[in-house]
């Protein structure tokens, strides 16, 4: 499936690393940056998780709250975070129902991997809306987060 700018985002319940289930819609009323990323402890991910952490007040600022979704198991993605001191939700999509339905989920990935989130990112307004939409080809690129900002700053 292929996500396009001005659709409604898919909803979905996964479990986060304190093993609660949440689901999108329990964020209505603010935005939202999605993060997909391909795996935990892997050097671009770490990089990309660790600038959200540091940039966080921004998106905060913007009425913006991160999630971040990888395959990776609850357990994995709890110690992930424990690790790198990560201030925002971490979902897990262990199961691979969320990332096909955002249209990004490799069929092969590393090592003969099949089934890791694509890194892509998207923004959701306060209805769900979808404002913004970036899948990733290449795992070792990232996100224009230029353009996520910018685009977070215009719905306010």
């Amino acid at each position: 499936m292929s996500i396009t700018v001005g659709q409604i985002a898919p909803d979905f319940t996964l479990h986060n690393t304190e093993k609660n289930k949440i689901s999108l819609s329990d964020y209505r009323g603010k935005n939202v940056l999605l993060l997909f990323f391909p795996l935990a402890f892997t050097g671009v991910c770490t990089n990309e998780m660790c600038s959200m952490r540091d940039s966080l007040a921004a998106y905060n600022s913007m009425n913006a709250e991160v999630i971040g979704i990888s395959v990776d198991s609850l357990f994995t993605l709890g110690q992930f975070k424990k690790e790198n001191n990560l201030n925002f939700q971490l979902l897990s999509d262990f199961n691979k129902e969320v990332s096909p339905a955002y249209g990004c989920l490799y069929d092969t990935f590393a090592f003969d991997m099949h089934g890791v989130s694509k890194r892509s990112a998207f923004v959701l307004d306060k209805e769900g809306i979808i404002r913004y939409a970036e899948v990733l080809e290449v795992a070792g690129d990232l996100p224009n987060f230029e353009a996520i900002q910018e685009c977070l700053k215009s719905l306010n």
